[in-house]
């Protein structure tokens, strides 16, 4: 019997991460939840004999705590962000999604574990590739873009959190993987099917969307499905539901 996979979740009580924690559940994987508020995750989910809550902060948890979390652990998937208010806009920590990926690395790189553990990092289609591969952006959507990294922390975030996978981490860590999973415009709704691409789809003025359950099933796939996983390592791919492209992927469990 294959040995049952383990992941560490982070945000698993926002919109995003309570479909990828229900998904991994349905399909049998062990859960170790980093929540602040255990309450807050759906009652289903609570009661599951693979899901491990742990009540703490990620950026205050202790070193040893954290590494004591991680080991054993197949795969981490953050679903970390910041919450749609001005408070959670503009207050502090601005640079939560950055620190949050940053501890999880140092936490991975001390662990040196025998086989690299994956890192699956939800962003935003607002979130460019490193050496100006997102080719389809315009003069004035990139203008735009540095203008929204300078005026709201959260998009400065999200890009600093992916640059300093590109470009910090790399692509060849022996104790670690990546990947960051790039949602447009985020919906509610069933898994359906989707289409992923390594550039940009849409236009920064005329959105595609993306189904939230679409988000966690891609993200789920990257952790149990090794194809999946060894195609979009090391890149960023864009998701988006397949009604906004002219090539689908249909999702398979």
């Amino acid at each position: 019997m294959p040995r049952l996979q383990t992941v560490l979740l982070v945000g698993g009580t926002g919109r995003t991460g309570r479909h990828v924690l229900h998904q991994l559940l349905e399909r049998g994987i062990s859960v170790r939840a980093i929540v602040r508020t255990g309450g807050k995750l759906a009652p289903d989910a609570a009661r599951n004999p693979d899901l491990t809550v742990i009540e703490a902060s990620l950026l205050s948890l202790p070193d040893g705590d954290l590494q004591r979390h991680l080991r054993g652990c197949d795969a981490v998937i953050s679903c970390l962000g910041h919450v749609l208010s001005f408070k959670g806009i503009f207050g502090p920590p601005r640079d939560l999604v950055t620190r949050a990926t940053s501890r999880l690395c140092r936490a991975i790189g001390a662990l040196q574990p025998a086989a690299p553990i994956k890192l699956i990092l939800m962003s935003s289609v607002s979130v460019d590739r490193a050496g100006g591969l997102d080719t389809r952006r315009s003069p004035l959507e990139r203008a735009c873009l540095r203008l929204l990294c300078g005026v709201l922390p959260p998009a400065q975030d999200n890009q600093r959190a992916a640059d300093f996978l590109q470009e910090t981490i790399g692509a060849s860590n022996p104790f670690m993987q990546w990947t960051v999973v790039r949602p447009d415009s985020l919906l509610p709704g069933e898994v359906s099917a989707y289409a992923l691409r390594e550039g940009i789809v849409s236009s920064l003025f005329a959105p595609a969307s993306t189904n939230m359950a679409n988000v966690a099933h891609f993200m789920c796939d990257l952790v149990t499905n090794p194809t999946a996983w060894a195609n979009w390592k090391a890149k960023l791919p864009v998701i988006i539901n397949a009604a906004g492209s002219s090539v689908a992927t249909s999702p398979t469990t």
